[in-house]
Order: structure tokens, then sequence, then C-alpha cells
């Protein structure tokens, strides 16, 4: 089994203070008994995140490709061979330190594929677009054109820009640039947006496009499980929760991965946080030490490992 946790650490001060408070005992018996092997992501400016630049790896993409929405076009039974883009609806608020992307609250099914419809005319069929509604806040484009697009001017993951300023992230490619500006100026006071102001909902006045191409790799490996349950609490800037969801993840998957270490098995474990994924796989195997480990089972340093994330 190989498991991967996304949002595992993050950078600034929040991170740290939060993990000090969060004995994770499993996981640090777990990651004693392993070694770092494979690595993916750069820094924090990256436009890919690390779990998703990882699971390129793993599905076996060309170097620096990261089409994330060709695989979820893939999952939605459409060619993820062809090019194709993720559209998410945001609300983009001004403030005196810039603009920042925050995900729209109290966004169900109808209501957003109401926006998506609104927005669909910017992609018409006669020119070659392929629209597709895979969930309230996960809208998919496909044409040919995106193919370009992402090799020439590689597109923030839009979970770089969630709850942050956007304007280290806008799109470098001009045509991107002209469909986000065109898709703003179709929500600006659009009866959707005041009636979710009358609701006293913030407006989605904007989408960010992201994932762009087409996937020339292969399905992710079977034995792969993703947990991506900490990644909503640490995106919202939700501390306890985000603890919650580490202490859930050490009680169950990080055990029954650690049972199977201690059984023998060959597990294997990633941790991605902003900069880096680090893939944790066993040790040689060396009996003096299987032996000790049965009477004090190590423990590794946690914290360091994640801040190192």
């Amino acid at each position: 089994m190989h498991l991967l946790i996304p949002h595992a650490a993050a950078l600034g001060d929040a991170c740290p203070a939060a993990l000090a408070q969060t004995p994770l005992p499993r996981l640090a018996e777990l990651l004693a008994r392993l070694r770092p092997t494979a690595r993916a992501g750069d820094d924090e400016f990256s436009p890919a995140m690390p779990h998703e630049a990882r699971l390129a790896q793993l599905r076996g993409e060309p170097a620096g490709a990261v089409p994330t929405a060709a695989w979820l076009a893939g999952a939605n039974g459409l060619d993820p061979r062809e090019p194709w883009a993720l559209l998410t609806p945001l609300h983009f608020a001004v403030g005196t330190d810039g603009v920042r992307a925050l995900a729209p609250e109290d966004f169900g099914a109808a209501e957003a594929r109401a926006y998506f419809d609104l927005l669909a005319p910017l992609f018409p069929a006669v020119e070659g677009w392929r629209c597709h509604f895979a969930g309230p806040r996960q809208w998919l484009v496909g044409h040919a054109s995106l193919a370009d697009l992402a090799r020439e001017a590689p597109v923030a993951s839009v979970e770089r820009v969630l709850a942050r300023s956007v304007e280290p992230w806008m799109p470098a490619a001009r045509r991107l640039r002209t469909l986000q500006n065109e898709a703003q100026m179709l929500l600006h006071e659009h009866p959707l947006n005041q009636a979710r102001e009358a609701r006293g909902r913030a407006a989605v006045n904007s989408i960010w496009i992201s994932g762009c191409g087409a996937s020339t790799g292969t399905a992710p490996p079977a034995r792969l499980a993703i947990d991506a349950r900490l990644s909503a609490a640490l995106l919202a800037g939700d501390w306890p929760a985000w603890m919650a969801g580490w202490r859930e993840l050490d009680a169950g998957p990080v055990q029954a991965l650690l049972d199977a270490a201690r059984a023998g098995t060959a597990v294997t474990l990633t941790l991605a946080g902003e900069r880096h994924a680090q893939t944790f796989e066993p040790a040689p195997a060396n009996g003096l030490r299987g032996l000790w480990q049965r009477f004090r089972p190590p423990r590794a340093d946690v914290a360091a490992v994640l801040e190192a994330l």
C-alpha cells in the first residue's frame, strides 16, 4: 500500500504551533521504520502543488507536466488524452493588501450549475470547445489550444491561490487572462450574484483556470491511496480542524500502514507540503535492528520531517 497525504504541513508559524499540540505517535514510529526516497516539487513558488507533482511522477507524465484537469476528465468518462482545463468558481475579495481568492460558501450543485451555464457561451462548441460540469467547484473545458498553453506558460494550481493574494499567481498567458476577464464581466452584478448577496453570501465574481494540458501518462498505481482529509481545513486556515484531521489519520490509515510494516509488509508513505512531496519506503533489512525495534519501537522527529516539506 502507498498512502499519499496532501497538505501534511504548511509554511508559516501556525503549522509548527499546531504540530506542537498534536502528538502523532504512530506516524513517529512509521517514519522511523522507513527511509526517504523519491521527492517531488521545488519550492513554494512552483505552479503545481507538490502532491500534484508527485502524482504526475507516479502516472508517468513527462517532466514538468501536471495535467490535473485531464486526470479529472478521465475520472468523469472523458478522454484524458485531449487537452483540458479546470475552471474553479471563486470570490475575489479586494482589500488593502491586495486581492484574495476565496472559495464560495453555501454553493450547492443547482446554483453552481446556473453559474456554469452562464459562463458556457465563453467556450462555444462551434469553435471546438467542450464543457463539462464535473461538480459545483469543478468545471472542465476542453480545446486544442490548451495544449499549447500548458507548454508555454504553466498555470498555478488553484490550491496555490485559495485564501491568498492572487497577484503573484495570475496567468502569464494572454488568452487565459482574457477568458478570466470576460468571465468577471459576465459575473459582475449578475442576478445570480445579487441573489447570493441578498442571502448574505459573497458573490462568485471570478474563476481560476488551471491544470491545463493533455495526459500522456497512465492511471495511478492500484496500490496508491490518496487521503486528502487535511486539505480543506488547511486551505481554509482552520488549524483546529487540521489538527483533528491529523489525529484521525494517525489513528486510522497511518496505524494501518504501521501494522503492515510491523508485520513485514512493504509499505510506502508520501507526505506533501507546500514545497516538497517526500516519499518514504522500507529501509534495507537488518536482523539486529528488526529485533531491537520489537522491544523498543523507534521514533522519528515528526515535526522536523513535516516542517521540511
